[in-house]
Formats: C-alpha cells, sequence, structure tokens
C-alpha cells in the first residue's frame, strides 16, 4: 500500500486535474439524466446543486454549439468537451512523462 500512495504523490499533477476532469465530466452526465425528470428552475437541492456545479461550463459551450442544438442537450455538448479536454491532458502529460505506469504498480 506504501508504494501505491508513493506513486500517487509522483503523479500528483496528473492525477488531481485527471479527477477532476472526470468529476466535471460526470456531473454533466448527470445533470442530462436529471433533466429529463426535473424543469428548470426546479427547487429540488440535487437538482440545483449539479446546475450550480455545471452552469458555468454550460455557459462556455453555449458560443460554440450550434443553434439546432436543444438546451436540454447542452450538457451532452459539454460534457463531450470535457472529454476532448480530458484526452487533450492526457496526451500532453503523457509526452511530458508525468503519467504514472500502467503495469506492476507495486515491485517485487
Amino acid at each position: 500500500m506504501g508504494e501505491t500512495v508513493n506513486l500517487f504523490w509522483a503523479y500528483w499533477p496528473y492525477q488531481v486535474p485527471n479527477y477532476l476532469l472526470s468529476a466535471l465530466f460526470w456531473t454533466c452526465i448527470g445533470r442530462f439524466v436529471l433533466g429529463l425528470f426535473f424543469p428548470p428552475g426546479h427547487p429540488n437541492y440535487i437538482w440545483r446543486n449539479f446546475c450550480r456545479l455545471t452552469d458555468w461550463l454550460l455557459a462556455l459551450v453555449r458560443p460554440i454549439t450550434p443553434g439546432f442544438v436543444l438546451a436540454a442537450f447542452l450538457p451532452l455538448v459539454a460534457g463531450f468537451w470535457v472529454l476532448v479536454a480530458r484526452y487533450v491532458f492526457y496526451v500532453v502529460m503523457r509526452v511530458a512523462g508525468l503519467v504514472p505506469p500502467l503495469g506492476n504498480m507495486v515491485s517485487g
């Protein structure tokens, strides 16, 4: 276990942003799914928090999204762009040698 913890700290510049991008992606997916059940402005606290966590991202994505895309599908579009950003981040970090190895994590 100690080797795994050391491996995390050795690659934290990759691990932390990757985790945050992953959480943001799944939050967008969750907002889309909850949007099937709750109308905009519904007072449910879970819905409000999903909206609060993703409104800034939807505001960034809205100007580059074609006009024929319905507002209900905007969280999926935002999730797609987060997925693209996560992939680009992986490639950049891989080239820089900052991605943890996939093989044996514990030696010996």
